[in-house]
């Protein structure tokens, strides 16, 4: 009686403490290991003590029910605790990078030193084992003001395009970068060999597999070579290993839309949102990733898209721009030559990308090697223009791009860097929708040309992580990560040169980070 009359005791004292007010669960810990070693020692005083006690059944009974009703408050506050909030996480890095450019003539333009901040602020929630939330909120921005002090970079320009406004350095605002809910089940329709989940909001669209490795973070959505650009969409996969005993077999459906056509609210004759027939059509793309085989170590991805309404300026539009821009003497002129520039619909563009990836080389031969991995991916567009023409031609044109990588761990210190290379080739057409690829001299895999990278991370605490990396690209020709229209038009540098322009020949990128993530 005595023995259990002092652990209720305690139990209500520890009860009524935790609602007295707000403590951690370290204080709680240090709260209850006190009285833990006071039960102690009062039993072993009671154990020596002869006398009676005048403690009473129904005392007893009472001050068990307030302690089994307090038990219920506090399985109802962990149980908030749990599950009733938004988890956070955090990546914050800090990067220089000196930016070099050769042009077609020989002149040279460069930053030796561009920095900037990028914050990554990630949320997730789950309300339940089949529905999650997921977030990511971004600010990406070069150091102090900009020259022209607009903070923006944008006018003119397109900086804040919304397909890659979060992988420009722009301004001190906060974005958003995804944002989206997903439902998964073990069962489609009853039939547990097929698991699934479906996915809308703003997708998880860039750093897919390929620019993941030497971003050093796990792969994204799609597959990077041909899409790695932010868009709001929708997404359902279908996982098929058990239904066909292939390992690692899945498939997911995506869509989404990259321009909406609507006119803005407070029309004077009351047609807020329709559509408007003076501006340029929605721009929707839609296609699949399919793996048919993935056993951990061997695997192989693919995935088509369509992309229509695409966007670029005409032929006459560029020479009148261009025109405009030799006579201009002032920023003015200038605006204006931009200014007359306008978005046309230009035609549509599909995609395909097959990527073979090893994530180990053989079995067993080394630890190092049981850590390498090793991927291959081939790319093709297919342009399908209107009667403007897309890439500066009519006809319908085919450009093909090849990817080799490996990232390993790096000799001097195997256990917590690695090390990686990287080349790519991309043909005179070869087009892709990489604008959201995270590299400060432009995008690589886009380049109609050759491009090298050499990089190293290297984890340095728990949270801590440093980057170096050197990107080299050698046009073959002009238009690389340009929009669709005649500014999209191949020509070589010699060709390029003879129509009056001086296009970037070479560039490269040094870049060295610190990063903080947890």
């Amino acid at each position: 009686m005595k023995k259990s009359l002092i652990g209720l005791l305690t139990s209500a004292a520890v009860c009524s403490s935790l609602f007295a007010g707000t403590i951690s669960n370290e204080e709680m810990m240090k709260q209850i290991e006190a009285l833990k070693a006071q039960i102690t020692a009062l039993e072993n005083k009671l154990n020596q003590t002869q006398g009676g006690s005048d403690t009473t059944d129904a005392r007893f009974k009472k001050l068990e029910k307030k302690v089994a009703k307090n038990y219920e408050k506090i399985n109802e506050v962990k149980a908030h605790d749990a599950n009733d909030n938004i988890k956070w996480d955090v990546d914050f890095r800090t990067q220089i990078d000196n930016i070099q450019y050769k042009h077609a003539s020989g002149a040279k333009s460069k930053n030796n030193a561009f920095m900037s901040n990028r914050l990554l602020l990630g949320m997730a929630y789950q309300a339940d084992k089949n529905s999650i939330f997921q977030g990511l909120l971004s600010y990406n921005k070069a150091y102090g003001d900009t020259a022209n002090h607009s903070q923006s970079n944008t006018n003119p320009g397109y900086a804040d395009f919304d397909w890659l406004t979060n992988e420009n350095a722009i301004d001190n605002t906060v974005k958003v970068k995804e944002a989206y809910w997903l439902y998964k089940n073990d069962a489609l329709f009853g039939n547990k060999n097929i698991p699934w989940a479906v996915s809308v909001g703003r997708r998880p669209s860039t750093d897919g597999l390929g620019i993941n490795l030497r971003a050093d973070q796990p792969r994204k959505s799609p597959l990077s070579h041909t899409v790695n650009v932010e868009f709001d969409g929708i997404s359902a996969k279908f996982d098929l290993d058990k239904i066909t005993g292939v390992p690692g077999m899945w498939w997911k459906f995506c869509a989404g839309r990259g321009l909406t056509n609507a006119k803005p609210r407070f029309q004077f004759d009351g047609t807020d949102y329709a559509n408007d027939d003076t501006k340029n059509p929605n721009i929707d793309m839609a296609g699949f990733i399919f793996v048919p085989y993935d056993d951990g170590q061997y695997s192989v991805h693919t995935n088509f898209a369509r992309a229509w309404n695409l966007i670029g300026y005409t032929g006459s539009q560029l020479m009148s721009y261009n025109m405009a821009m030799m006579s201009a003497t002032t920023p003015s002129q200038q605006m204006d030559a931009y200014g007359n520039l306008s978005f046309q619909d230009v035609g549509d563009i599909d995609f395909a990308t097959v990527l073979f990836k090893v994530d180990g080389i053989g079995d067993g031969i080394s630890d190092y090697l049981d850590n390498t991995v090793v991927f291959a991916s081939a790319a093709m567009s297919k342009t399908h223009p209107n009667a403007l023409g897309m890439l500066g031609s009519t006809d319908s044109e085919t450009g093909h791009s090849f990817w080799l990588g490996v990232n390993a761990p790096c000799p001097i210190s195997p256990s917590d860097s690695r090390i990686g290379i990287e080349w790519n080739k991309g043909s005179k057409y070869w087009r892709s929708m990489t604008y959201g690829e995270d590299t400060m001299a432009g995008s690589k895999i886009a380049a109609r040309g050759t491009a090298w990278e050499i990089y190293r991370n290297q984890k340095i605490t728990d949270a801590l992580s440093f980057g170096l990396s050197y990107t080299y690209i050698k046009y073959d020709y002009t238009g690389s990560n340009s929009f669709f229209g005649a500014e999209g038009a191949p020509m070589t540098m010699s060709q390029a040169v003879a129509m009056g322009q001086d296009p970037v020949k070479e560039a490269q990128d040094i870049k060295a980070y610190m990063r903080y993530r947890f």
